[in-house]
């Protein structure tokens, strides 16, 4: 009788949790394209808090300027996301690290203006087709966007250091009014 009910509840759970699934129908690309929004919503902000004279900052020689994390993320949103859509990644004119602060801002919310409507139209269909990666190397389309979404995170934990060693508070470290 026990038995026969936690299996009850156990399929009970399992029923609702597809029917959930199918009511999304890309659950996958829904995680990806919510990741997109926050991670957007983030970055943006941090390249608005850190002042226009500081956007040369880096913390040692080695590592990008501020103002080069904003340019490689702009250009890398168009490649990210236009390889998770499959489709043509959009001509738009490089934009370099050196660029004024407005300009950067700028270019960086279009790229993840480009990455709603390209992964608007991303279904669950195709996650285990391979596309190119870097250095000649193919993997799924699902692996592709978990590297997306890790890279989002990267960016905005190393633009939130560098807020923080120019006595800045990052936005996500703010407190909600």
């Amino acid at each position: 009788m026990k038995t026969s009910l936690h299996l009850n509840l156990l399929a009970l759970c399992f029923l609702t949790a597809t029917a959930a699934a199918q009511e999304t129908g890309a659950p996958v690309s829904d995680a990806l394209r919510s990741a997109a929004k926050s991670a957007g919503t983030n970055l943006v902000a941090a390249a608005e808090v850190m002042p226009a004279g500081k956007y040369s900052f880096k913390p040692t020689p080695a590592q990008m300027s501020f103002g080069d994390v904003i340019a490689h993320l702009s250009g890398g949103n168009d490649f990210l996301c236009s390889r998770i859509a499959g489709v043509e990644a959009s001509k738009k004119p490089e934009i370099t690290g050196k660029a004024p602060k407005a300009q950067l801002v700028t270019a960086l919310k279009e790229s993840f203006q480009s990455c709603d409507a390209q992964l608007a139209k991303v279904d669950d269909s195709k996650l285990s087709e391979k596309i190119p990666f870097f250095g000649g190397r193919e993997i799924s389309r699902a692996e592709f966007m978990f590297e997306a979404a890790q890279d989002w995170a990267d960016h905005y934990s190393q633009l939130a250091n560098y807020l923080r060693l120019n006595k800045l508070l990052p936005p996500t470290a703010k407190q909600k009014e």
